[in-house]
C-alpha cells in the first residue's frame, strides 16, 4: 500500500486498494484506512469495492517493484541488527533479533523509536513491536501503530487477545465466517476448539490457532546478508579506445549475471569504476528501466554511457559491482537456460537471405523412404529454424508431418559419410580390397524414358567398399547395365 502511494500521493485522502490485476474483476490484496472504514476488504474484486467506495483508487504493485522495497529496508536494517527474518508470505513484515544489543543501545525503547524513524526517513511508516513471540509481536504490530515495547510475556498475551481478527492477513472466507459466528478477536478464536477447527474450516485455521496459542514456534530464520557481487580486470596496458573497453567489460558481464542468477537475483544497477593510469578513479552508474539479466540490454547501455565520457587517461584496471533484487523465474531463466543457439536470431538471419535471393535459396534436406542412396532425402524449404532432437530409439515410427519438432533416427547409422549427389564414373585402381556386395535394386515395379524416349530397365547396383593402398575407404558400385564402376562416397 505504502509504495502504490508513494507512486501517487495525490490518492492519500481517497480510499486506496492495492489489486492484483487493473480491472474490475481483479482481486483486492490491501486497502489504506479509508477503504477499509467504507467496507473493502481483501478478497473482494475491484467492482465490488467500487460499489462500497465511490471514489475508490486502485493500482497493481509489481512483484520486483515489491522485491526492491524488501531489499532496501533489509539492508536499512541490518545497521540495528544482523539477524533479519523477511517474511515470506507477507511482504512488508520482518523479524528481528535483539538479543546481545543492550551495550550498543540504552534500552529496547530507544532501540525500536531509532528503527521507525530510520524507515521514516526512508519514507515508508513502520510500526515498531518489541516482545517475545513470532505470532504476538505480528498480530500486536497488525492492530497498532508506531513503537511498542512489551516488557512481559503476560502483557504480550494479553494485547495478542484484544487484536481483531480482521487486522490479521488471514483467508478472507475464514474471516468472514468467524465474523458471522461472533469471533471478531484473537482471545474468542482461541477459545475455539483446536480439534472442531481442523474438522470445520481445514488446515489454515488449524494452524493458526496452533500459532496464537504457542503450540507452534518456529525459530527465528535470519537471512544471511550476501556479498555483492563484483568482477575485477587488471588491463597490461593503458586502454583509452571506448570498443575495445566495451569488450572488455563483456567478458566481465556475463560471468556477472551468471553469479546472480545462481542466487535467483536480477541486475538492478550496474556500478562501473576505471582506475586511470596515473592514479583516480571514474565512477559510473548504470540503471536498467527494469531489473534484468539481459547482456545484450545491458550493454547496450554500458556502450552509450562509454561513448558519452571523456577521461583524461588510459584506463588500467576495470571493476564492475551489481545492485540486485530477486527475481521471478521467467527473468534469471534467460541466463540459466539460455541455448548455445539463438534460433530466433537464426531465424532472423535466414529470412533476409531469402529477401535477397529468393525462397528457394534456403531449405533443409529432410529424410525419406527410398531404395537408392540419393532419393532417401528431399529438399524443403525452412521457414523458422527449430532446435533438432535425436531419437535414440526407433521402435516407434516417425512421424514425417512434424515440421516443429523434426527427429533423426539415430538407431541405424549408415558407415558412409560423405555422398555425392551424382557418382563419378570410376576405373577400379588396381590392388584395391573389395568388401560386399550389397546389392540395391529399385525401379523395377516400373521404366524410365530416357532422353531419346527408349524405355530403361530399373536399377540395379552392387555396392562395395573399396580400400586403397593409401589407406581410403571408397563407397563404389557396378552398374551391370552400364557395364561400369563409380564411386558413390567416401568414408572419412
Amino acid at each position: 500500500m505504502q509504495l502504490l502511494l508513494r507512486r501517487h500521493p495525490e490518492w492519500a485522502i481517497h480510499p486506496v486498494a492495492v489489486v492484483a490485476e487493473d480491472r474490475p474483476q481483479g482481486l483486492i490484496c490491501y486497502m489504506n484506512t479509508a477503504a477499509h472504514k467504507a467496507g473493502v476488504r481483501p478478497g473482494l474484486r475491484y467492482a465490488v469495492g467500487c460499489s462500497l467506495a465511490v471514489d475508490l483508487r486502485a493500482g497493481v504493485v509489481s512483484p520486483v517493484e515489491i522485491n526492491e522495497a524488501v531489499e532496501a529496508i533489509m539492508k536499512q536494517l541490518r545497521h540495528f541488527t544482523p539477524e533479519i527474518e523477511p517474511s515470506a508470505e507477507e511482504p512488508g513484515v520482518f523479524w528481528l533479533n535483539g538479543t546481545g544489543l543492550t551495550r550498543l543501545y540504552p534500552s529496547y525503547e530507544v532501540w525500536v523509536r531509532l528503527i521507525a524513524s530510520d524507515l521514516n526517513r526512508m519514507s515508508f511508516r513502520a510500526t515498531v513491536v518489541m516482545g517475545f513471540t513470532r505470532f504476538g509481536t505480528y498480530a500486536v504490530a497488525r492492530a497498532q501503530n508506531g513503537t511498542v515495547v512489551l516488557n512481559d510475556p503476560v502483557d504480550e498475551r494479553a494485547a495478542v487477545r484484544q487484536v481483531r481478527i480482521e487486522c490479521l492477513e488471514i483467508d478472507s472466507d475464514l474471516r468472514d465466517t468467524l465474523a458471522k459466528l461472533g469471533v471478531t478477536t484473537v482471545g474468542a478464536f482461541l477459545a475455539l476448539p483446536a480439534g472442531g477447527l481442523l474438522a470445520r474450516f481445514g488446515e489454515s485455521a488449524y494452524r493458526l490457532h496452533r500459532m496464537a496459542s504457542g503450540e507452534l514456534w518456529t525459530p527465528l530464520q535470519p537471512l544471511k546478508p550476501q556479498e555483492s557481487i563484483r568482477q575485477r580486470l587488471l588491463l597490461d596496458d593503458p586502454e583509452t579506445e571506448a570498443m575495445r573497453l566495451l569488450f572488455r567489460l563483456k567478458g566481465l558481464l556475463h560471468p556477472l549475471l551468471k553469479a546472480l542468477a545462481v542466487r535467483g537475483e536480477a541486475l538492478a544497477g550496474l556500478t562501473l569504476r576505471l582506475q586511470l593510469d596515473g592514479g583516480g578513479w571514474h565512477e559510473e552508474q548504470i540503471r536498467p528501466a527494469a531489473p534484468t539479466l539481459d547482456p545484450v540490454q545491458l550493454l547496450d547501455l554500458i556502450r552509450l554511457r562509454l561513448e558519452a565520457v571523456e577521461l583524461p587517461n588510459g584506463v588500467i584496471e576495470i571493476e564492475l559491482e551489481a545492485s540486485s533484487v530477486l527475481a521471478p523465474a521467467e527473468q534469471y531463466r534467460l541466463i540459466v537456460e539460455r541455448p548455445r543457439r539463438d534460433l530466433e536470431a537464426a531465424s532472423l538471419a535466414l529470412a533476409r537471405i531469402r529477401a535477397t535471393f529468393g525462397d528457394e535459396a534456403v531449405g533443409r534436406v529432410r529424410l525419406a523412404d527410398a531404395h537408392l542412396p540419393e532419393a532417401s532425402f528431399r529438399w524443403e524449404p525452412l521457414n523458422r529454424v527449430v532446435s533438432v532432437k535425436c531419437k535414440v530409439s526407433s521402435d516407434e515410427p516417425e512421424d514425417r508431418g512434424d515440421t516443429q519438432h523434426p527427429t533423426l533416427n539415430t538407431k541405424k547409422r549408415s558407415l558412409v559419410r560423405r555422398i555425392f549427389v551424382k557418382p563419378v564414373p570410376l576405373r577400379l585402381p588396381p590392388g584395391s580390397t573389395l568388401h560386399g556386395p550389397y546389392i540395391v535394386s529399385g525401379g523395377w515395379w516400373g521404366r524410365d524414358l530416357s532422353a531419346c524416349g527408349h524405355a530403361q530397365a530399373g536399377t540395379h547396383r552392387d555396392y562395395y567398399f573399396a580400400e586403397t593402398r593409401h589407406g581410403e575407404l571408397l563407397w563404389i558400385y557396378y552398374d551391370p547395365n552400364r557395364s561400369h564402376w563409380y564411386l558413390h562416397g567416401l568414408v572419412e
